[in-house]
């Protein structure tokens, strides 16, 4: 049986991979020349945003268990430049930050929990480490899905539960007997093919 440790690092790794295809789904709906559009000098495009999220987890999970995740080779301020020039590069720095993150928490340990993690020289939980960088990078997911569907060229391809489709997915589920199955088991199946 799984202590409540163990189920909190499976779910949040299940989140973090949830998020991740999500972003990926969404990148791939914009148009190459349209992933560094920006609305305004204060907003950021598609690519400067994962600029940002790949040096965020670059910071906060390398040798995260034993330094501040505010390292000091990291310029947050040059994240925000727009200078990435091909959906390549982009996919590189995505690429190279998601793989941080999930090598670092493939490797957390039961014992890990009772330690301390800091960032900007204040301590975390593990747990409150892992769930501050979730919602985080989940605002950030948001932000790549709404200029997505913004910058899109065809038809949609939704990344939920289509418009108009809430009915008939809701009868699947309610046909199905309950049972212990998380709500990405499905998301994560299918991207799997």
């Amino acid at each position: 049986m799984k202590n409540n440790a163990q189920v909190f690092l499976e779910s949040s790794l299940h989140l973090f991979t949830y998020y991740k295809n999500l972003g990926e789904k969404a990148l791939q709906q914009i148009p190459d020349e349209k992933l560094f559009w920006q609305f305004n000098e204060d907003s950021n495009s598609a690519a400067t945003i994962v600029k940002h999220l790949s040096g965020n987890m670059l910071s906060r999970w390398s040798d995260f268990m034993n330094s501040d995740g505010e390292k000091p080779w990291r310029n947050r301020d040059a994240e925000f430049e727009n200078d990435l020039h091909s959906r390549e590069e982009i996919m590189e720095a995505w690429d190279l930050g998601w793989d941080s993150l999930f090598q670092a928490l493939e490797n957390c340990g039961e014992d890990d929990f009772e330690k301390k993690v800091y960032i900007r020289n204040q301590s975390h939980h593990l747990i409150e480490a892992i769930s501050r960088q979730l919602t985080h990078y989940a605002t950030h997911i948001g932000q790549l899905i709404y200029l997505a569907k913004m910058l899109h060229q065809g038809s949609w391809k939704s990344l939920s539960i289509p418009k108009g489709a809430s009915r008939s997915f809701n009868k699947e589920k309610f046909d199905q007997p309950k049972n212990d199955g998380k709500f990405t088991n499905d998301y994560l199946k299918e991207i799997k093919k």
